[in-house]
């Protein structure tokens, strides 16, 4: 039975007080959403990642409260074994958009050919699950170190691979979103990492349909200097969307050493307008982390 939204939001602001005011804490400097759907920010369109928020509610349930938050959008990982008709119909009647899921991920990987055959397969039955969701973006993943292969040949697989299926996303009007890792802290072994291989690799495959799922976090611990490299991002027009969480500890805004204030004025200032995808483990309770996005969104106009 899926929470109302009465239910969850006093539940949850129960908890957000009860770990150190954390609830309160967010009507102070910079706080403009409302305590209750602090979702609705006056200018980043966060997206909840439905794999690491609500983890003990059931799929759908943590859909509904996202939107009980005030949340525009939803993300998710793979869309295998997910009830993708129960999917849409929810997102349509609680007003909520689904801004990207993940097509393929580390294994098998995009990065030998021998899988590539496989891997268009994918990205085709992806493009019909888009379709059925309204959603213009997917996730694809380069994968894990193979043995025996240098990385500028993983990176020419991925490349090849790439423009395989990029005319199957061009036809369908669907974005595949290349997501590069870190390899210092969570993904230790993967071949793909930090901006500029990645934007070689957009450059090399040269679609309108392939972009970059440019994580801020991995970013970060990768190669820092966020603004900066958002901004060559974006002069090479390959950021396709992007995620967010802090660092140590891939929690939300504020509970580490980025200065998100400064990052998402930046990519507004850009010109960036999609969804921002908060793929992070909220602290204490999803009400704070989300009245901590909020307060991340904050900041005067130069």
């Amino acid at each position: 039975m899926s929470l109302s939204r009465r239910t969850f939001v006093g539940s949850a602001l129960a908890g957000a007080v009860g770990v150190g005011g954390l609830a309160g804490a967010a009507q102070g400097e910079g706080a403009k959403a409302d305590s209750a759907t602090p979702g609705k920010t006056p200018h980043t369109r966060f997206a909840v990642n439905c794999e690491m928020w609500f983890r003990k509610l059931p799929f759908l349930d943590r859909i509904a409260a996202s939107a009980d938050l005030g949340f525009p959008a939803i993300e998710f990982w793979p869309h295998e074994g997910k009830d993708l008709p129960a999917i849409a119909r929810l997102c349509g009647q609680r007003n909520i958009a689904v801004a990207q899921f993940t097509a393929w991920g580390f294994k098998p990987g995009l990065n030998e050919t021998k899988n590539h055959d496989a891997f268009v397969k994918a990205i085709e039955r992806g493009c019909e699950v888009a379709k059925q969701l309204n959603c213009p973006l997917m996730t694809v993943v380069a994968g894990d170190d193979v043995p025996g292969l240098t990385q500028e040949q993983m990176h020419q697989n991925t490349i090849e691979g790439l423009k395989r299926a990029a005319p199957i996303a061009e036809k369908h009007r669907v974005t595949l979103i290349l997501e590069p890792m870190n390899i210092r802290v969570d993904h230790k072994g993967h071949c793909l990492y930090g901006s500029g291989p990645t934007l070689k690799i957009c450059q090399a495959v040269n679609s309108p349909a392939v972009k970059i799922n440019w994580d801020l976090y991995h970013m970060h611990i990768t190669e820092g200097d966020l603004c900066g490299h958002l901004r060559e991002g974006f002069a090479a027009g390959h950021i396709g969307y992007l995620q967010l969480a802090d660092h140590p500890g891939r929690n939300e805004p504020g509970t580490g050493e980025i200065h998100y204030n400064r990052v998402l004025k930046e990519a507004w200032k850009l010109g960036y307008r999609g969804y921002v995808g908060l793929e992070l483990n909220p602290k204490t309770t999803e009400l704070a982390a989300a009245q901590a996005c909020a307060r991340a969104d904050a900041w005067e106009a130069d």
